[in-house]
């Protein structure tokens, strides 16, 4: 009897909005976010007869920067098409986008999961369009209406395209996570999936894996995919995913095929409910948009757009990690967000004239829970330091051994954490000491190599 088993296979298709003060092709602004509905419109984005579309050289120029930062190639030669489907939110009939030649393809951005130490999934395709406006459905039984808000209409959106190469929830969200940190350090988009900055849909299938046949080929893919929507965050993410791989898997056990669909996510009933039939990309009936001239993108264009794309995450961490020799986890916490790891810098700056080192910057910032950028500047921070240091005691007791030891003993699962190898916890261990210790200040790298020492026995 075959050993029958279901490997999930997993698509994302991200919309981001994009940072820019006018819409995609008109001058209505593009921050319609809080305002009054239908206040920010014209005959372009109300789909009016006779209103020509100009596109934003801005939002092009964003959307290359995102796909250039994704390791795309980006395409010598590229046009808008006509996008056409009904639906209330479309006034047009058709959306402009981009099918056959996007801005960028063929890129790629590497992650790191509990399964797998790295990963690399592939981006098939970084795209330009317009946003659509937004339905609006009053909940409870007062008002059976549904409302339409034209205000999104137009807005500039790119849309993030990558292969079926994800293969869990988990992979799904740190993916997400990265990116979203991504388009923040570029500074194009605020990507605020709770203010539909950031917005996705997953495309999920499951393929069948026998003992005859454990090796994936990643050609041939299952015959249907359920695409689902309604997601607005990344913990929603892991659980439509979750539920959606159950849910296939019921029918598949049973002998039948998943229909291929579109379904919406419920967050109050935490399942998925079916939406439409999913179309295919020839249901849209693509068709290059006449009203807008093709764009011809040449490598100083590129190289131009190349010099403004700042030193991202990655290359935050590594060297953080090798110039002020942080810790991989150290640098990786500080180099979340632009603002922290600049915060850091400028930290390093001032503290080095006064002999704080970049470690002990580095500790306060994560370590230290009363620590808040908002309202302490850089130089602050370095005075409260050096004020500290003044009555930081550089010894530990016998007396203080035996309270960290208490520590240990009282947090058995950090303890066994950390003998896995999160060393993560190690910071929730420094803050438990400090509290036993009740008071008494001692330096903070003094503790952590006190309970290191005592973890390894």
């Amino acid at each position: 009897m075959k050993n029958i088993n279901h490997k999930p296979i997993i698509g994302l298709e991200i919309h981001v909005e994009l940072n820019t003060k006018t819409k995609m092709f008109c001058r209505c602004p593009a921050k319609y976010f809080g305002e009054e509905p239908n206040t920010y419109t014209c005959p372009v984005c109300l789909g009016l007869p006779g209103a020509l579309p100009y596109p934003n050289k801005t939002a092009n120029e964003y959307c290359v920067m995102i796909a250039l930062a994704l390791q795309c190639k980006i395409t010598d030669f590229s046009y808008f098409e006509r996008k056409n489907y009904f639906y209330p939110d479309l006034p047009k009939g058709y959306q402009i986008s981009q099918y056959i030649n996007p801005f960028g393809i063929d890129g790629y951005l590497n992650i790191k999961s509990s399964a797998q130490d790295s990963k690399r999934i592939r981006i098939r395709r970084v795209h330009m369009e317009e946003d659509t406006a937004k339905l609006i459905h009053p909940s409870g039984n007062q008002d059976e209406h549904s409302y339409i808000d034209f205000n999104r209409s137009g807005v500039p959106l790119v849309e993030i395209v990558t292969e079926p190469d994800i293969a869990s929830a988990e992979e799904a969200k740190i993916f997400l996570t990265k990116l979203q940190r991504i388009i923040r350090y570029l500074g194009v988009s605020d990507a605020d999936m709770e203010k539909g900055n950031m917005r996705l849909e997953p495309n999920i299938s499951l393929r069948e894996l026998t003992t005859e046949n454990i090796k994936l080929d990643t050609e041939k893919l299952p015959n249907y995919k359920v695409e689902v929507k309604n997601i607005n965050s990344f913990r929603f993410v892991e659980k439509a995913i979750n539920y959606e791989i159950e849910r296939q898997m019921k029918i598949l056990e049973k002998g039948e095929i998943p229909v291929q669909e579109t379904r919406g996510w419920d967050d109050i009933k935490n399942k998925t409910v079916s939406q439409r039939i999913k179309e295919e990309a020839h249901d849209y009936r693509y068709f290059p948009e006449p009203d807008i001239p093709p764009i011809k993108i040449d490598k100083t264009y590129v190289e131009k757009i190349k010099e403004k794309i700042p030193e991202l995450p990655d290359e935050k961490i590594q060297r953080f990690a090798k110039e002020y020799l942080l810790s991989f986890y150290d640098s990786e916490i500080l180099a979340r967000e632009k603002q922290t790891a600049d915060y850091f810098e400028e930290g390093v700056i001032i503290g080095l004239k006064e002999s704080i080192t970049p470690k002990q910057i580095a500790n306060r910032m994560i370590n230290d829970k009363t620590f808040n950028p908002e309202t302490t500047l850089p130089a602050q921070l370095i005075e409260e330091m050096l004020l500290l240091k003044k009555d930081i005691l550089e010894v530990i007791t016998d007396e203080d051994k035996k309270k960290i030891e208490t520590v240990i003993k009282e947090n058995p699962q950090a303890a066994e954490a950390y003998g896995n190898g999160k060393m993560q916890v190690i910071g929730f261990l420094i803050g438990a000491v400090n509290k036993k210790l009740q008071g008494k200040k001692i330096n903070p790298q003094l503790i952590k190599n006190t309970l290191e020492m005592l973890l390894k026995k």
